[in-house]
């Protein structure tokens, strides 16, 4: 969606450096540097929400739980229904890697 609007080049060498990072503290130290704390807040949030949402809760207990605006949960629950799929991607994952 909004990655196609963005240099190829650069998008490429982004997801390439997440893609070589091999532990915990690895991603840790990268996204410390890359992110500000508000952008990592961010991102952390809409992971969770998805995940609820994944789960079948309600917006407001999203809402109560995250402190997320409800914009921004119906914008991830219309990514989640219509997207790339890419937040369900990543939680199946999540979820098949804890239960190891």
């Amino acid at each position: 969606m909004y990655i196609k609007k963005l240099p190829e080049k650069n998008v490429q060498q982004l997801f390439n450096a997440i893609l070589s990072l091999q532990t915990h503290e690895e991603c840790r130290a990268f996204f410390d540097d890359l992110c500000t704390m508000n952008e990592l807040a961010a991102f952390t949030q809409r992971l969770e929400v998805a995940r609820l949402l994944q789960e079948g809760c309600t917006y407001d207990f999203i809402q109560t739980e995250t402190k997320a605006a409800s914009g921004t949960i119906s914008r991830i629950k219309k990514l989640m229904d219509y997207g790339n799929d890419g937040y369900r991607i990543a939680l199946d994952r999540i979820e098949s890697y804890e239960k190891r």
